[in-house]
């Protein structure tokens, strides 16, 4: 939860743009922005039309490479604000 850990990672298979991520994100800067002590971040399929071969797919959608770097970095770069 944004109150608990005042951070928010939004993760989808969807585009970047006008996804869910994008939704659940405006809706916690509009109820919960005071909350927050970093930027949110969004993990996203990639801004392509999804492929159809398996190795290609695979670099479209978000891998969990793509989501643990972006942890890391929302918690390292923004530790002095709790």
């Amino acid at each position: 939860s944004v109150k608990k850990t005042s951070r928010l990672i939004t993760c989808e298979e969807g585009f970047p743009f006008a996804g869910v991520g994008s939704e659940i994100a405006m809706q916690v800067m509009e109820k919960a922005f005071d909350w927050l002590d970093a930027p949110i971040a969004r993990v996203t399929g990639k801004d392509v039309p999804m492929p159809y071969a398996a190795n290609l797919e695979k670099l479209a959608l978000p891998q969990v490479d793509d989501i643990v770097a972006t942890a890391i970095a929302s918690c390292e770069g923004f530790r002095g604000a709790s």
